[in-house]
């Protein structure tokens, strides 16, 4: 996914649309890496979860990105937003609709609302694990896409992906 990214610093609107279509196949296939599966009940299209979440980005006018990290971690909340928004949104049309939960990574099922509201908490504790549980669940990057993108050993992202996943656990298991 970082490809196309080399060059990325501060961006206008039309620079930042030019680092958008850059990626779009690429945030496309890790909304169809999230939706697969993982949220039957949603009949939110990958498509259409990356055009919502493109039509967010496109709407942070005086928004920059400062550089290939900053771009993602905006783009990973995004995603999450979008797709939030999109269960909730499912739900009040539809009552007593059923919990929808997603898994990336081979990691087991988690209704996406209470990780949404676990990462909340997360950020608040560890706003990097919280970045590093977005750009791995929301935006589908592995652990060395995400040591590639973030300038550090896999070993150290690996370690933080471990603790990101011991904290997360604790909070979901009740």
């Amino acid at each position: 996914m970082a490809a196309g990214l080399a060059a990325a610093g501060p961006t206008s609107s039309g620079a930042r649309d030019a680092l958008l279509a850059s990626v779009y196949d690429e945030l496309r296939q890790a909304a169809a890496r999230l939706l697969r599966r993982d949220a039957p009940y949603l009949t939110l299209q990958p498509t259409e979860l990356v055009n919502e979440a493109a039509l967010r980005l496109m709407k942070l006018e005086r928004m920059s990105f400062a550089d290939r990290q900053h771009f993602f971690a905006t783009g990973a909340r995004v995603l999450r937003q979008a797709m939030i928004d999109a269960i909730r949104a499912r739900r009040a049309r539809k009552r007593q609709a059923p919990d929808v939960a997603i898994t990336a990574h081979g990691e087991a099922a988690i209704d996406i609302e209470a990780l949404d509201a676990a990462l909340v908490r997360l950020e608040a504790a560890s706003p990097e694990l919280a970045r590093l549980v977005e750009l791995r669940f929301f935006a589908g990057l592995s652990v060395p896409e995400i040591a590639a993108l973030w300038q550090e050993s896999e070993s150290t992202v690996k370690r933080r992906w471990k603790a990101a996943r011991l904290w997360l656990a604790a909070e979901l298991k009740d």
